[in-house]
């Protein structure tokens, strides 16, 4: 995994944690207590929150990183795949309303050295 952060407009949102294997993006947030920051799973269209421990907010994004939506997901819950989407954010719930996260949003992944 490569950390680094997300940035909307030029502005940090949050540190973020891009899950690039398919080992990564398989696992996601899963055995996670809490956690803090964003993860990014390319290649990625649908999320599922069996065994997650929290609740969590995902953005499903076009291939440039554009928010098609968001939505909140509590436990055991799935999503069926999203259309026009290549990315999904992650992160804990609550955290897009703090962010003023929306459809529309353009959002950058900057690795850290």
């Amino acid at each position: 995994m490569r950390s680094g952060w997300l940035l909307r407009d030029g502005n940090v949102l949050v540190a973020a944690e891009l899950a690039e294997s398919l080992t990564d993006r398989t696992r996601g947030l899963l055995g996670h207590h809490h956690y803090d920051g964003a993860m990014l799973l390319p290649r990625t269209r649908a999320v599922h929150t069996f065994g997650m421990r929290f609740p969590i907010d995902v953005a499903f994004m076009t291939s440039d990183l554009e928010v098609v939506s968001t939505t909140r997901m509590g436990e055991r819950r799935l999503c069926l795949p999203r259309r026009r989407c290549r990315w999904v954010l992650e992160a804990p719930a609550g955290s897009f309303d703090w962010w003023r996260l929306r459809a529309g949003d353009r959002l950058e992944f900057r690795e850290t050295a």
